[in-house]
């Protein structure tokens, strides 16, 4: 099952939940308020290692952007 994450349209609280695919598009209830959430795009990390086990992105949004974060972007 996937991961799911969302934000409270009330308070603003992020939150994940796991949940079958067939209810993706259901109504989620924030556990803080108990007012309906939004579904958001999640974000994630794609790197890569190479022989010497250095850590590098696969892709950044900007030139700052490291494995660990980004100064520059807030990433």
């Amino acid at each position: 099952m996937p991961i799911y994450e969302y934000i409270c349209i009330g308070c603003k609280k992020k939150f994940e939940l796991l949940r079958p695919m067939s209810e993706a598009d259901a109504t989620a209830i924030c556990s803080g308020c108990h007012v309906a959430a939004k579904r958001i795009l999640s974000t994630f990390a794609a790197v890569s290692k190479d022989a010497g086990g250095q850590s590098t992105p696969l892709s950044s949004s900007c030139s700052g952007c490291n494995t660990s974060g980004c100064a520059t972007c807030g990433g």
